[in-house]
């Protein structure tokens, strides 16, 4: 499955356990892209410096939803991988 097809998925509320296995596979193995990751490291470290003006507020808040709506979906879609037997079930 394509980057932007996962993306889309995540993007689209789509409810993860009507999704296919492959679908499910790759939304739990999604992760930001580098720039993102970047972005984000970025923008954290200026405001623990309080640099931050009103536009970087806003991409950070904007960083940081996407990154927890990611994160929800994500941890859904591993759920329903280890529901289908397609992943183990992760240990501590």
């Amino acid at each position: 499955m394509s980057e932007l097809l996962t993306v889309k998925v995540s993007v689209n509320d789509i409810p993860v356990e009507s999704l296919s296995d492959d679908e499910v596979l790759a939304l739990s193995e999604m992760k930001f892209s580098d720039e993102q990751d970047a972005a984000l490291s970025d923008l954290l470290a200026r405001q623990r410096e309080n640099q931050l003006d009103s536009e970087g507020r806003r991409q950070l808040n904007e960083l940081m939803r996407t990154y927890e709506r990611g994160l929800l979906r994500k941890a859904q879609a591993l759920r329903v991988a280890v529901e289908r037997g397609l992943r183990e079930p992760l240990s501590f």
